[in-house]
């Protein structure tokens, strides 16, 4: 019988920094340094020495934006703002005064927000949350500047941030102020220009921005996408402009020289004025695949991010591997060499294939592999192989209902962006081939008009492309060669093994229904968490109903994320039990709550808030990504929290998306590698885990709990489940959140074709699966049930109240629910319970699967 820990109050009774938090805090600083893009550099202008006088403006440089809003911001000890992390590496900021200005600002700015919302909250009849997430704060720009005293103040070069917030449950805006700079803010650009020969733009938003403004100045010598770099931005910011780091980072989206140019642009949730349905009608065009598929100009392509020195790149080798085994695979040996003669730094290999045009409309060039060198000194060179399954070049063909290899040429390309990238070889297949045959999943219901590529222009960019790839290294591959998987789509409830299996068969009706939700007595009741009463601010906690002997399921605690854990940074403790306290004490830093008298012992727990997941995406560093997973883990371990909500891998659809800034890329192999490797990181440590979310095709914020997403099955699949299917089958998450809208008319959280068909049947997902909180209590459209959740294989409503039990009894007694699909998901649950950090002795849950880590190697 396994032993459950006793648990403690979390936290320290001392309000002093301690080493943990020191630890975290470089690692924090390392990350951002390493995802940020230097996207102009002319003339070498960055870095910038030491010791010298610099002016410091915009909203940004002194309310440096960490995170976003809502669930997944994180109450750290504090943040080093920019202008903190310049005073800090030495520089002398003459701007202070109107910093100091610009603060005074900024907390009347604040207080006003506040007061619209609870006018809100009044007149409209509203809650707290709705209020809070339909009313955006916009940053106010700041004072004019007064540019005679600002040329006289001895400097020469001057940084100005663009800083903007975005948030849970609700989309940007594409007007002046949000995506596009305001008069204001450019006014003050403008000034700032005239009074300094050298002007920095740094750009500290969640989501992507128009910048065809900074072509009207011409002193703007450079660009950084700083994105919203966790509590250490300010310092790891300093070490890029002092040339401590030298900048490695890589675009993870396209961004395009106007949002027109984004082909849903016109239709993206409200701008179609209808956000109940959300037609995608680019299919998989969506990213660099529609703009280098159409040929549509851009600012900076996707994989695009210079650096302080130059680098070569040469693609060596070319092979195909393991053909006649069901895992073929595609190998590509490429030599980086720093040719530069000052800097040190780091380059990053992305490969890129070509698909042949055949029958299936196919996107110009994808993602297929990619790898970060190690850091080279001037003159250094490393020889990196690179190797992907032969399956990650398979197209999805609806009516086989398989994924199949055209018969043609694939082009492999090699380079350190998609615009620079090379073709550097070629594999020649002689037929057609089935690599997996599936089931279709989440039919249309009603008519959806994809765009389409023009064949004849396809092929013509094809025969281009392979005349430059006469000469290179061609492999040889015959379909015979690839054998075909057939999914297993049997699922028999009668067989639950193991220790999990005796438990769950030897439960109550009532203790079933019970586990199949989160613990309604943890007072729980809004969106944002906060409902855990072991942990205080986690989000929720599994029942306790089955904790006793001879049952011994301990109770788990699930916390917030993605940009670190979400609990309450400081609560007491008086005659031994936690004083309850108002779940707005853990948003926005308390801003909203009301004072409340301290009662007994204060407990701290300060979490480290690392940088949102478009900045370390950026890094492109997957061994990076696993170390801050490993931190995370261990801070987990240390507040006694088993499920991170996170990492979010939603694919960027659209840059107005209000929550792009917690997910990774436009690219799904991007996505669920970095998925993968922040899960790889927590896992780690022992009874640790993830929970990938949100399943799927949460693409925008508006609506989302009642929006449809319309679209083929092909762009499911080869787009919006992907990046799941890679990190499922690279990392084995312990869980998954199902998103809130619903696809082709059936709520994601209800749906079978992809909790069980696709997660479990077709990639071997071994874990649990739970809603998004309230899923199944707020009904905005359609139906979505516990007990359908049931059917589908979502095993965990989450938070969890009365009406969500009842209707599992009701069903059960109707038949519409079988007590075989509850124990079926009831199983699910207690099996990773079983391996959670709750019991002593407590291992990796990766230790019990084999080959994973292999989707991607790099030697």
């Amino acid at each position: 019988m396994r032993k459950a820990k006793v648990r403690t109050f979390n936290g320290t009774t001392s309000n002093e920094i301690t080493p943990r938090e020191l630890q975290n805090g470089v690692l924090a600083r390392k990350a951002a340094g390493e995802g940020f893009v230097l996207l102009k550099n002319e003339n070498h202008f960055l870095p910038i020495a030491k010791g010298g006088k610099i002016g410091l403006y915009g909203a940004g440089a002194v309310r440096t934006i960490k995170g976003g809003t809502g669930s997944g911001d994180v109450n750290e000890r504090a943040s080093v703002n920019i202008w903190q992390g310049m005073v800090n590496a030495g520089y002398e900021v003459t701007s202070a005064a109107w910093l100091e200005s610009y603060e005074k600002l900024y907390q009347q700015s604040r207080l006003e927000w506040k007061n619209v919302i609870l006018r809100k909250m009044e007149e409209q009849e509203l809650n707290f949350f709705d209020a809070y997430s339909v009313t955006p704060f916009f940053m106010p720009c700041g004072d004019s500047l007064d540019e005679e005293a600002a040329k006289k103040d001895g400097a020469s070069t001057a940084i100005f941030v663009l800083a903007r917030i975005a948030g849970e449950n609700k989309d940007r805006f594409d007007v002046e102020g949000d995506y596009f700079i305001s008069k204001e803010e450019k006014a003050l650009l403008s000034q700032v220009c005239e009074a300094y020969e050298n002007v920095v733009l740094v750009i500290n938003t969640g989501g992507l921005m128009d910048l065809a403004f900074a072509d009207e100045f011409e002193n703007i010598r450079s660009i950084v996408q700083y994105v919203q770099a966790g509590q250490e931005g300010g310092n790891a910011f300093a070490d890029l402009v002092t040339g401590a780091i030298t900048p490695s980072g890589k675009m993870t989206d396209t961004w395009a020289l106007t949002y027109q140019d984004y082909p849903n642009a016109a239709t993206f949730s409200y701008k179609s004025g209808d956000v109940s349905v959300e037609k995608y009608e680019e299919g998989i065009f969506v990213g660099y695949r529609y703009f280098d598929t159409f040929d549509i100009p851009v600012r900076y392509c996707f994989g695009f991010g210079l650096s302080y020195t130059e680098f070569s790149m040469q693609a060596e080798d070319l092979q195909v591997s393991g053909l006649g085994t069901m895992n073929p695979r595609v190998s590509v040996k490429v030599k980086v060499a720093n040719i530069g003669d000052t800097y040190s730094g780091k380059e990053v290999v992305q490969i890129y294939a070509s698909c042949p045009v055949g029958k299936l409309p196919k996107e110009f060039r994808r993602l297929a592999g990619f790898a970060k060198t190690k850091l080279l000194s001037p003159g250094e060179q490393e020889e990196l192989t690179v190797s992907f399954p032969l399956y990650q070049l398979a197209s999805y063909d609806e009516e086989k209902a398989a994924w199949i290899l055209e018969k043609g040429t694939y082009g492999i390309w090699v380079g350190n962006s998609l615009d620079a990238s090379e073709i550097s070889g070629t594999i020649m297949l002689d037929e057609d081939a089935v690599m997996v045959q599936c089931e279709n999943i989440c039919p249309l219901k009603e008519d959806l008009t994809e765009m389409k590529l023009d064949q004849d222009k396809a092929a013509a960019k094809e025969a281009e492309w392979k005349e430059r790839a006469v000469g290179k290294k061609t492999v040889f591959v015959s379909a015979k060669e690839i054998p075909t998987e057939i999914v297993d789509y049997s699922n028999p409830l009668e067989e639950l093994p193991g220790e999990a299996g005796s438990i769950v068969d030897s439960l109550s009706e009532e203790q079933l229904i019970l586990l199949a939700t989160g613990d309604p007595s943890r007072d729980q009741g809004n969106a944002l968490g906060s409902a855990g009463v072991s942990v205080p601010g986690a989000a929720a906690e599994t029942s306790q109903t089955a904790s006793s002997e001879p049952w011994n399921v301990a109770c788990i605690a699930l916390a917030d994320g993605p940009a670190g854990l979400r609990l309450k940074k400081e609560y007491q403790v008086e005659n031994g039990e936690i004083v309850p306290t108002d779940f707005l004490s853990a948003l926005e830093g308390g801003f909203f709550a009301e004072a409340q008298e301290k009662r007994g012992v204060s407990y701290y727990q300060y979490c480290t808030a690392i940088p949102v997941g478009t900045l370390l995406a950026q890094s492109w560093n997957l061994d990076l990504i696993k170390e801050v997973g490993e931190m995370i883990g261990h801070e987990m371990e240390l507040f006694n929290v088993t499920l991170w909500l996170a990492p979010g891998m939603n694919i960027h659809r659209n840059p107005l998306c209000g929550r792009n800034f917690e997910y990774y890329s436009e690219d799904p192999l991007l996505a669920g590698m970095m998925a993968g490797a922040m899960t790889l990181g927590v896992q780690k440590v022992p009874g640790c885990g993830t929970t990938i979310k949100h399943f799927a095709c949460n693409n925008q914020e508006d609506n989302r709990m009642g929006s449809d997403s319309i679209l083929s099955e092909r762009t499911l699949r080869e787009i919006y489940l992907k990046g799941f299917e890679i990190a499922v089958k690279n990392s084995q998450p312990m869980s998954i959140m199902t998103s809130y809208n619903l696809i082709n008319g059936v709520h994601a959280a209800n749906c079978y074709d992809t909790c069980t068909k696709a997660a479990r049947n077709e990639w071997g997902f071994a874990g649990a699966i739970m809603t998004d909180w309230t899923t199944t209590n707020v009904q905005i459209k359609g139906e979505c049930t516990a007990a359908g959740c049931m059917r589908a294989g979502n095993d965990m409503v989450m938070p969890g109240l009365p009406m969500d039990h009842e209707n599992i009894r009701e069903e059960l007694a109707k038949g519409t629910l079988s007590m075989e699909e509850l124990k079926r998901c009831i199983y699910n649950t207690v099996n990773i319970v079983l391996q959670s950090n709750q019991y002593e002795g407590a291992v990796s849950y990766l230790d019990q699967f084999d080959d994973l880590d292999t989707y991607l190697t790099v030697k």
